[in-house]
């Protein structure tokens, strides 16, 4: 017989990027009393990978409990990006409700409408968090209006325009039900979640349920699979039936080795647990992401969502260049192959594909800032190899027309950079909008633009705005492909022998446009040591010493002034490499490189491309 859980609650904590979900996670944890009065606590404690702390983003949705007059709250924490909505898709299956953190001053964004849609999708219930009020410029008023236009734009329905709105300062740990009386505690935040977010429904005598939302990986007890227990009760030492909704010929029997539930930022063993509940179960090798837990008196799947499919891609190859293996613990095929399999594990929205040649494999994600997290975590553990230029995924249609994925781009731009920006996206095939005022005497503008007209532009958009701008960007569909785009502009600066640069090569190099390592740096024939001031590469000897004569010696060296070099962060280094060149990975260091290192291979690959593009031409232009 189907029943309310009234001792649990299970809600989510939605929001576009930086809009506070975690820092208000933060709060509940403190005032729930889940550390001591005099515990150290650092900020943003979900955040528990080193990535995640320096970046001030959430990558992977976390699990916490905290109590409340005696009930207990489940609350999962979302990333807020676009490029780990795969995240959120799915972990909205394991809560009856969600909360929207919405900032005070921004108001709802791209990131806002995605998170929302996906939990109006599912038919949950929503609570509206307006965080940081005592920020400067807050406009809290206006910014209900805003969250009321964004539901009514997304059809909600009169119990979903009716939600609560509660107003918080996450930071300070205040929430408050009415502005005109600022609040003391998270008090008002409790007692909206156990009012307004419905008790789990299910049937507590009905055979086992439990739909896995969520894989951890742990190398001492392997796949934690994180799930919510649908109907019946879960014990340890349980025979059970594993089967997926989207994979009809998986049935796997299994035991259920240990059982955990959470409690603060603790998994706490148990020995069983009842309907409503959200738990965590380890020692099953087979489980997968989307597999349901059956009694195996009645084998059932639950529906599960299909996660929407990568739009961007990268080669991932050894690293074959004069200084490999020289960093990196990990540099053969095999451990990078090994290592991308491992990641499937736990990330649903990454494809891994093996190719032609078993030194490379193609992995493909979300975005490039999915991609590049990987890439980071990879070096960080000490592997080493080569990536190409990220591009992006076409599909076909049934008449064999090229579709390529479209984006939705927001930009918010003080004014006088509004120009330059409409400019670089049209040449990047972005289509105008919308254009308006955004807070703070902002120009809000709005684009359509490829995925692959964004590849590269970050870093430029930096620049562009004096880093002023801030961009946001959302998958909205495939439509026709929308003709070349030029990526760039410049050629590069190629070192022209292995060596060590030196202050006079370089001095001389730096004449031909701007470089990317200094004096004492490892260089080899073919890496790209800068950016050239002309559209064509340029070969450079910066390893050249001066010959030195009686009357000249290499004291005078001292006297030659190089301009400090462009270093390149991963992602300003993933951005920049070229169709033709690859980014050399180790834990110490960056190298940007051109695939064919000989110069006269190099020339002759030029020319036959150069050959077959000029035929493609004139096929195209005689048809």
């Amino acid at each position: 017989m189907v029943q309310k859980r009234e001792d649990v609650r299970n809600v989510a904590i939605i929001a576009h990027v930086d809009h506070g979900k975690t820092t208000l996670v933060d709060g509940l944890l403190r005032q729930s009393g889940v550390f001591r009065a005099n515990q150290a606590v650092v900020d943003r404690v979900m955040d528990s990978g080193a990535i995640e702390r320096e970046r001030g983003i959430t990558i992977t949705s976390k699990n916490t409990a905290v109590f409340y007059n005696g009930v207990k709250i489940n609350i999962l924490d979302t990333p807020g990006h676009a490029d780990f909505g795969g995240e959120v898709e799915r972990v909205l299956k394991m809560v009856d409700g969600v909360i929207l953190v919405v900032d005070a001053f921004e108001g709802p964004m791209p990131q806002t409408r995605f998170v929302l849609s996906k939990a109006m999708a599912l038919g949950l219930s929503i609570i509206v968090c307006i965080n940081k009020i005592d920020r400067p410029g807050a406009r809290p008023t206006q910014v209900i209006d805003e969250v009321l236009e964004l539901l009514m734009d997304l059809g909600a329905n009169d119990e979903q325009l009716d939600c609560p709105f509660v107003f918080a300062s996450a930071k300070s740990g205040i929430a408050t039900l009415d502005l005109g009386s600022p609040g003391v505690s998270m008090k008002p935040l409790f007692d909206t979640i156990i009012e307004h977010i419905p008790a789990p429904v299910g049937d507590p005598d009905a055979p086992t349920q439990v739909l896995i939302s969520t894989i951890d990986y742990n190398d001492y007890v392997g796949r934690i699979g994180i799930g919510k227990v649908s109907n019946g009760t879960i014990k340890v030492g349980q025979d059970v039936v594993l089967v997926n909704h989207h994979d009809h010929d998986k049935l796997v029997k299994c035991k259920v080795n240990t059982l955990y539930e959470f409690e603060g930022l603790q998994k706490i063993p148990v020995q069983e647990a009842k309907m409503g509940s959200i738990v965590a179960i380890s020692g099953i090798e087979e489980l997968h992401i989307g597999d349901t837990i059956c009694g195996p008196e009645k084998v059932e799947a639950i529906p599960f969502p299909k996660i929407e499919e990568p739009t961007i891609s990268m080669t991932f190859c050894v690293n074959d260049s004069p200084l490999a293996g020289q960093d990196g613990k990990y540099v053969t095929s095999r451990h990078i192959k090994d290592r991308l399999m491992r990641e499937l594990n736990t990330d649903v929205s990454l494809r891994v594909e093996e190719t032609d040649s078993t030194d490379t494999f193609k992995v493909s994600g979300r975005g490039e800032l999915h991609l590049s997290v990987l890439i980071e975590t990879m070096r960080r553990e000490g592997y080493e190899f080569a990536v190409s230029k990220a591009e992006v995924i076409y599909h076909y249609d049934e008449n064999g027309k090229k579709l390529e994925p479209i984006e939705q781009c927001i930009i918010d731009v003080p004014e006088e950079f509004a120009g330059n920006v409409i400019q670089v996206l049209g040449q990047r095939r972005g289509e105008l909008q919308n254009m308006g005022t955004a807070n703070g005497g902002y120009t809000r503008l709005e684009f359509k633009i490829p995925s692959r007209g964004l590849i590269g532009y970050r870093g430029q958009f930096m620049t562009d705005t004096k880093g002023n701008g801030i961009m946001n960007t959302i998958f909205l569909d495939y439509e026709p492909y929308k003709g070349d785009i030029a990526y760039r502009k410049q050629g590069s600066l190629i070192a022209f022998e292995s060596g060590t640069a030196v202050t006079y090569g370089l001095f001389n190099a730096q004449e031909r446009g701007v470089l990317f390592i200094g004096p004492g740096e490892e260089v080899y024939s073919g890496m790209i040591i800068g950016e050239s001031g002309k559209s064509e590469d340029i070969e450079v000897n910066v390893c050249k010493t001066k010959h030195l004569t009686n009357t000249r010696t290499s004291a005078s060296d001292e006297a030659l002034r190089l301009v400090p070099p462009k270093i390149m962060s991963l992602e300003q280094a993933i951005e920049y490499v070229d169709t033709d060149e690859l980014l050399e990975v180790t834990p110490k260091h960056l190298r940007l490189r051109k695939k064919i290192l000989d110069p006269r291979m190099r020339k002759r690959a030029q020319i036959s491309a150069n050959m077959k593009a000029q035929a493609e031409a004139e096929a195209a232009k005689n048809a």
